[in-house]
């Protein structure tokens, strides 16, 4: 089966390109780094030629609400019409959990309008969901620090928080690939919940970092106020990933962002 992936260098995408490749797949990785470009559609044309699934995990280089919105508009209306050209039979996309109960957050503006260009196409679809990676923590922290106190203040939202592992993500949507289009979402998120201002205390306090972190219940995430189920899954059929965050092998070097 040959299976294009938009966003095949990324954290996420190189992980998909690796998997799918050992299972015996063609496994390309497009972007444009390997001269595929979403927004202009170069390249497109020839990287879908006898493409059997596209799976799009690529990202805005920007999250202004502006040009977020631009890029997930511009490169999934060039990539569906890529598809319907060459006939692929199976669009995947990766989103957030939590995106449409966020709409005050520009970026997730931007994942809704992207989910709806992909349900009115005609091409079948499945838009799998996930959770915060674990690769994101120290950049959602960074995020959520007042530069304004002294020695930075990390101020998040004291509501349930399900982060998950990459690796896990790439095989859920990998197995979700390689299967029948579920013409819908699904779900994976981590195998534990915390709350989450505890979860980033006790990561903070790992990497010995000296930032204080305030449960405060009005703390924006990305421009949005967060309610208690916010960014965690809505029902009980979530796919669980296998990797806890303390047994995560990239904790130990989330503090120096590597």
């Amino acid at each position: 089966m040959k299976i294009v992936v938009i966003g095949g260098t990324g954290l996420i995408g190189s992980k998909l390109v690796a998997r799918l490749g050992e299972q015996g797949h063609e496994a390309v990785a497009a972007s444009p780094n390997t001269g595929v470009d979403t927004l202009t559609g170069e390249g497109l044309a020839d990287v879908l030629a006898g493409a059997d699934v596209v799976i799009d995990v690529s990202n805005s280089p920007s999250f202004e609400a502006a040009e977020v919105l631009e890029f997930f508009e511009t490169s999934t209306r060039n990539l569906l019409a890529a598809e319907k050209a060459a006939g692929v039979g199976h669009h995947v996309a990766l989103s957030v959990v939590g995106t449409a109960r966020l709409p005050q957050s520009g970026y997730f503006r931007a994942k809704i309008a992207q989910e709806k260009l992909i349900e009115d196409s005609s091409i079948p679809y499945s838009i799998v969901h996930a959770t915060q990676f674990f690769e994101f923590t120290r950049g959602i922290a960074d995020a959520a620090t007042d530069a304004a106190t002294d020695g930075g203040t990390v101020r998040v939202a004291p509501v349930s928080y399900q982060p998950v592992a990459g690796d896990d993500v790439a095989r859920v949507v990998g197995e979700v690939a390689v299967g029948s289009p579920v013409n819908g979402r699904v779900e994976v998120a981590g195998p534990e919940r915390f709350r989450m201002d505890r979860f980033f205390l006790d990561a903070l306090a790992a990497w010995e970092d000296p930032r204080e972190v305030v449960a405060d219940p009005h703390a924006r995430y990305f421009g949005a106020e967060l309610a208690e189920g916010s960014l965690v899954p809505e029902g009980d059929d979530a796919i669980l990933g296998e990797i806890r965050y303390e047994d995560w092998p990239g904790r130990a070097t989330a503090a120096t962002g590597k």
